[in-house]
């Protein structure tokens, strides 16, 4: 597995991967333009082939992981570890102090990730993510204290 930082010209393979994680994914124009963005830096996975995506924003002391995404074919590999332990070190390399993100309370896996790499729930969102004909999800915000050595 190659895990490198993002640039535009990586927005097809972006897109691509973000169209099997999610029902609602982001096209090639989403891309580009947010890794154009003031304090946006992305993360993408290939195993050979495009297979992980993580978007970023990193501004005055505080990081917030936009989305996080693995290809259908590529899950249960560490990928998703891989790209966010490459973003916590980028985050702090960016003077943030503290990193946000949110995800789906049904999403059991991605939780344990969370945990294990140190966030804690700070919140709730409810009715945050929009499933069309299945309703409407929670999302469990949580923190990980940029201050404290990696886990």
């Amino acid at each position: 597995m190659n895990v490198s930082f993002a640039a535009p010209v990586d927005a097809p393979d972006m897109a691509a991967v973000h169209a099997q994680a999610f029902d609602k994914p982001w096209d090639e124009t989403d891309f580009e333009d947010l890794l154009d963005g003031e304090g946006i830096f992305g993360v993408v996975a290939r195993d050979p082939g495009p297979a992980g995506v993580l978007i970023c924003r990193a501004v005055a002391g505080e990081a917030e992981v936009l989305t996080v995404g693995v290809a259908t074919t590529s899950r249960r590999r560490g990928i998703a570890r891989a790209l966010m332990e490459m973003a916590i070190s980028r985050a702090r390399s960016m003077q943030a102090l503290e990193m946000f993100l949110e995800v789906d309370v049904a999403s059991s896996g991605a939780v344990a990730l969370y945990t294990g790499l140190g966030f804690v729930q700070t919140g709730l969102r409810r009715g945050y993510y929009d499933r069309g004909a299945a309703g409407l999800a929670d999302a469990l915000v949580m923190r990980l204290d940029l201050t404290k050595p990696p886990n």
